[in-house]
């Protein structure tokens, strides 16, 4: 008689469970996990997510948190990467399925790490607009900052698409709706397709017609403070532009005028 056994099955460290997955386009998805019990984090910061490999060890990788600090769930935006070690396999999960989580949240994009001011500007490209829908949807942001903008870039109308829904949302949001009011202002531009607004966000505050179209004035470190999370280019981009403007880098250690979350760049 030919006995069949049961190969046990892999036990996943940290594991988190998936509860909600949506596919934004065919490069783009987001997707919601178990929080554990135990985690505190501040809205903007990042931890360590990802799956087991074939031979049992964790492939890990640095994902933006975009549920805010209250959410008993977390939020994740994530790119799609045919031949990534950690998106090729990652894009594929559906709820009920599990995840590696490693819970100590770290990262710049922090209120802290900013002086008090007038403005607060986010600044991104891409799927860095995850932290920023984290703090777009903290309580506390409103309350430090009379005015909040999300100035995101992407290629495309349907790449803007998970930001411009969140931004949609906010003013009705029970929790925080009667903070947004009038104080966010959204500023999406496009560089691959016509749009509204179309061009890379470093040239629209280099030229000034951010500031024009939004009826803000320049940037000035009395007032404005700026947080930055995207590609190499982008970073290094509104970087110069902040110096520009004699806004200087901050730091958790050291608040400042503008950061730079620089923890995903190769």
């Amino acid at each position: 008689m030919n006995v069949q056994t049961a190969t046990p099955a892999k036990i996943m460290p940290d594991a988190q469970t998936v509860t909600s997955v949506h596919h934004w386009t065919d490069t783009l998805f987001s997707f919601r996990v178990t929080r554990p019990q135990s985690l505190r984090f501040r809205s903007g910061e990042f931890v360590m997510i990802g799956l087991l490999k074939d031979d049992g060890k964790p492939l890990l990788r640095a994902y933006s948190i975009a549920s805010p600090s209250w959410d008993e769930e977390l939020e994740f935006y994530s790119i799609k990467v045919p031949d990534g070690p950690l998106t090729s396999r990652l894009q594929k999960i559906e709820p009920g399925d599990e995840i590696i989580l490693r819970p100590k949240p770290v990262g710049t994009l922090v209120l802290d790490a900013l002086l008090p001011g007038k403005r607060l500007w986010m600044v991104c490209t891409g799927t860095g607009v995850a932290p920023f829908a984290s703090l777009l949807r903290d309580p506390e942001t409103y309350e430090q900052y009379e005015e909040v903008i999300l100035a995101h870039t992407c290629r495309t109308n349907a790449e803007l698409s998970y930001g411009r829904k969140l931004v949609e949302a906010l003013p009705d949001d029970p929790l925080i709706g009667e903070l947004v009011a009038d104080k966010l202002k959204y500023y999406p531009t496009t560089t691959r397709e016509p749009s509204d607004i179309e061009g890379r966000i470093s040239d629209h505050l280099r030229d000034g017609c951010i500031f024009s179209a939004l009826g803000l004035p320049a940037w000035k470190n009395d007032a404005d403070r700026v947080m930055v999370c995207g590609n190499l280019a982008l970073n290094k981009d509104i970087m110069s532009i902040c110096q520009d403007h004699g806004l200087i880098e901050g730091a958790n250690s050291d608040p400042k005028h503008f950061v730079v979350e620089k923890a995903f760049i190769d």
